[in-house]
């Protein structure tokens, strides 16, 4: 390691260690486990109200700090000051949430004929370990931290290599409003240690649960190094979410939410409208409706100037997405407008008749473009919307309520907005996807599944030497 280099950083009580380190960042990674787990057990018998005071403290610091929070996510990933705000806001809700999961945890007992008492108990699991994306760096940070910690887990967050500063910004935050020490603990490292620094947290012992946020291709790596130590996992991963547009829809709200869904963040989010289905009968009022808002809109690094619309995470963000435009216009598409780049920054960009010989039809491109594809009718749009290895989210806009519940039943998606834009979240709803968009669940009581143990405790009280002999006498004579 080069002295200087950005390398690891773990939590400590005043703060987190400096970013800069000559340390071995995997020695680094496995003291934050060890203190993670070092702490569980004094948190996991915490009470309720020790718990939900709390999260409510660190929901109070998100706002108390969300100027910095605004610049220091500005500086790393390009995000607008209305994108940092969105996540403020989603993380508080996330937060006030994560409080309604703890009386869940109480016991359920039962009482049984013979005697016996039966306790089903949810308990704590232990140390989570929690990978955030840095597209929506404090949603995803405090989404892996609030449901683990209010089920009395201690939990390791390792930050994206993107956004270093941002992640550790939120835990030193969270453990400044009164969390007590090493219950969140944050492990930062450089991109050519990533690897080895989360097969060091997956493989440590002290873990017991693993909660993804990423690609597709990065979240397989991490299910197979968990499945070698037997470690349940919740990804959340890649999408190409459809909104199908009927026709009739009602085209200004339709055409406002592919305009939110396809733009915003960039098209840096897992639920962003990637694909844009149109029933033929209003497509070109819809497609020419779309290009009259997206003209409305402009892109520049918040860094320098404040628009509608922030800078990709880097420059080979906006050549990937550039080069799927360019492959698409190649195969038969027309541009209608944006897909200039400057550095990190693209204008926001309509392609319309994208098909299946182009690669925008079946990647996804993390981008500002929003992908026109025109069907004959209800049929070719389901077909078209399943038609990818992704199954996050969609959406469906028709006037007709029972034909769009028919629709969106057949969507092969994890989450369905009707009349709605594919982005959009409610922490008190599960969030997942289905096919290569991952699997378990985020949000609401689904996350007491994701982050506890399940036991039966059995109490007999009444079961005598003789009692319990005859039980394998039975054995033997029903043998």
């Amino acid at each position: 390691m080069r002295e200087g280099n950005l390398e690891a950083s773990v939590t400590q009580r005043d703060g987190v260690y400096p970013m800069y380190s000559s340390a071995d960042p995997c020695v680094l990674a496995a003291n934050a486990a060890n203190h993670a787990a070092s702490a569980f057990w004094e948190w996991s018998k915490t009470t309720a109200e020790t718990r939900i005071a709390c999260l409510e403290r660190m929901a109070t610091a998100l706002d108390a700090e969300r100027d910095l929070l605004v610049d220091t996510a500005a500086k790393e990933i390009g995000a607008a000051p209305q994108w940092t705000d969105f996540n403020i806001s989603i993380a508080k809700k996330i937060l006030h949430q994560a409080s309604d999961l703890i009386p869940l945890m109480e016991d359920q007992t039962t009482r049984h004929p013979d005697g016996r008492v039966s306790i089903v108990r949810r308990q704590p699991a232990g140390v989570v370990l929690g990978f955030a994306a840095w597209n929506a760096p404090i949603i995803l940070a405090v989404r892996s931290i609030a449901a683990p910690i209010a089920c009395g887990n201690s939990v390791v967050l390792k930050a994206s290599e993107h956004c270093p500063k941002t992640h550790a910004l939120l835990v030193d935050l969270f453990v400044r409003s009164g969390l007590p020490e090493h219950v969140v603990n944050v492990v930062t490292n450089s991109h050519e240690d990533s690897l080895d620094v989360a097969k060091t947290l997956i493989r440590h012992p002290a873990v017991r649960r693993i909660n993804f946020t990423g690609s597709t291709r990065v979240g397989q790596i991490v299910a197979v190094e968990a499945a070698q130590v037997l470690k349940r996992c919740l990804l959340e991963l890649s999408g190409k979410a459809p909104l199908i547009v009927l026709d009739d829809a009602d085209l200004d709200a339709a055409v406002a939410a592919a305009v939110t869904g396809a733009f915003f963040n960039q098209g840096q989010v897992c639920m962003s409208t990637e694909r844009v289905i149109v029933l033929d009968a209003i497509a070109d009022e819809f497609v020419d409706r779309l290009v009259a808002e997206t003209s409305e809109l402009s892109a520049a690094d918040p860094s320098v100037e404040v628009k509608s619309l922030g800078r990709l995470v880097n420059m080979d963000a906006a050549k990937r997405v550039e080069g799927l435009i360019e492959d698409a216009v190649a195969v038969g598409a027309e541009l209608r407008i944006g897909g200039q780049i400057e550095g990190a920054v693209m204008q926001p960009a309509v392609l319309d008749h994208v098909t299946p010989q182009m690669r925008i039809y079946r990647e996804e491109s993390f981008g500002p473009v929003a992908s026109i594809m025109r069907v004959r009718n209800d049929e070719e749009a389901i077909s078209v919307a399943n038609d990818t290895d992704y199954g996050l989210a969609s959406a469906v806009f028709g006037q007709d309520q029972a034909r769009c519940a028919a629709i969106a039943d057949r969507l092969e998606t994890g989450i369905c907005q009707i009349n709605g834009p594919t982005v959009f979240d409610d922490p008190t709803m599960p969030f997942g996807g289905t096919k290569a968009s991952g699997y378990g669940r985020f949000g609401g009581a689904a996350a007491l599944d994701e982050f506890t143990e399940i036991r039966w405790l059995s109490q007999h009280n009444d079961l005598s030497a003789n009692q319990i002999q005859e039980m394998l006498n039975l054995g033997r004579n029903e043998a």
